[in-house]
């Protein structure tokens, strides 16, 4: 047998399961369709490290307490990497949130943060509001400021992938998975490369393919059932103008979902849209319907930028995988899907959803769902201990 673990997919989670395998000891392989990692939606995300404050409202108190621990590792691990950030939250007479709510909001999120620094809040103060980068001040109630951690994921990605590679793991690029056979105790993977078609046997895989995750099941022998999932797209824009180094977490004045005004590189990053996706994720792109929607939203709170005639930097989209739901996107739940193909000894399981955040919370839960099939693990640093240097 080649491979302990075999991993499909050079996004977040995919590399966050190779450091996780690898430092565990196991022999680790991973395989990326693209001549580079992160080419999907672990380089078109908001970039934020963050606990997902939004998601107190459909009560995902755990999803947000493991985020808000993840993102405390991450902070201390990968300092060069990922930044804490100031976060206002303006709020105003037509908001769909009251003073009252954003402040029990952040109370909650400050104690499922166990109260320390980086996730305390304030309000500010009204004679500070004309710091805050020209904001529309006309009917504005109050605002409240927090933190949260800006990275940049394609970094990132590769960051963990080299923590991988430096505990043993191999990275194979320019790997198409065309098959996967379930054996009675291996999983034989067929993929083609620049060196042709190719076969490798592994006692798991883990097809942590991201959007293209439902691909993945649909080429497995014997047939699996596949996970009810949607692709929605996410959005996002940038305008070459710096509102100083804030974020600024907005709500649209058009449906009143939330949007993040941030920093980037110089620039403002303005997302992120949510809309139904049902094509090949490899042609995932901004519509001029989400610009629209974004550029309003960030005229509407800061006016005077709408002088100016910014022309758009760039533009780009990303793919979330969220449980299928007649809810609206913004409403469903962000828990992550682990579907194995047997619960003793699996010889594949599949990652679907999940956050940026809490890449390597994810990677230990795959870790406890697939070590019935795999050897004793020899001692090893736990991940939540290993340092992320930013990549050359």
């Amino acid at each position: 047998m080649d491979y302990d673990v075999a991993i499909i997919g050079g996004g977040i989670h995919g590399v966050g399961v190779a450091q996780a395998a690898a430092a565990r000891g196991y022999k680790t392989v991973l395989l990326e369709q693209y001549d580079h990692l992160a080419e999907g939606t672990s380089s078109r995300s908001s970039k934020l490290i963050h606990g997902g404050l939004r998601y107190l409202e459909q009560f995902e108190f755990s999803l947000v307490r493991e985020c808000l621990l993840e993102r405390s590792y991450l902070l201390k691990n990968a300092p060069d990497l990922v930044k804490l950030t100031p976060v206002y939250i303006p709020i105003y007479k037509s908001s769909k949130r009251s003073p009252w709510m954003i402040r029990a909001g952040l109370s909650l999120y400050a104690l499922l943060g166990n109260l320390s620094a980086d996730a305390r809040f304030k309000k500010v103060k009204k004679s500070q509001w004309n710091q805050l980068q020209g904001i529309n001040q006309e009917n504005l109630r109050a605002v409240f400021q927090y933190h949260e951690a800006q990275t940049d994921d394609s970094l990132l990605t590769k960051a963990v992938m080299n923590s991988a590679q430096q505990h043993g793991a191999k990275l194979i690029l320019n790997a198409k998975v065309i098959s996967i056979d379930l054996e009675d105790n291996q999983s034989k993977l067929n993929y083609v490369s620049n060196s042709g078609q190719q076969t490798l046997t592994s006692k798991v895989v883990v097809n942590a393919a991201g959007p293209w995750a439902t691909n993945i099941v649909d080429c497995v022998q014997p047939k699996q059932k596949n996970a009810q999932v949607d692709l929605v797209q996410g959005a996002h824009i940038i305008l070459p103008v710096q509102l100083d180094k804030v974020i600024f977490y907005i709500e649209s004045p058009k449906d009143k979902r939330p949007i993040f005004v941030m920093p980037w590189y110089g620039e403002t990053m303005i997302g992120t849209t949510e809309s139904i996706f049902d094509d090949d994720p490899s042609k995932t792109h901004a519509l001029a319907q989400e610009v629209e929607y974004l550029l309003d939203a960030f005229y509407f709170y800061f006016p005077e930028q709408k002088n100016k005639k910014l022309s758009i930097s760039k533009k780009f989209a990303g793919l979330r995988v969220l449980p299928r739901s007649q809810k609206n996107a913004n409403q469903r739940s962000r828990e992550t899907i682990y579907l194995r193909d047997r619960k003793n000894k699996p010889r594949l399981l599949s990652i679907f959803g999940g956050k940026l955040t809490s890449y390597r919370a994810t990677a230990e839960h795959v870790l406890a769902r697939i070590e019935s099939s795999l050897p004793e693990s020899k001692p090893h640093i736990r991940t939540k201990e290993l340092k992320l240097a930013k990549p050359g």
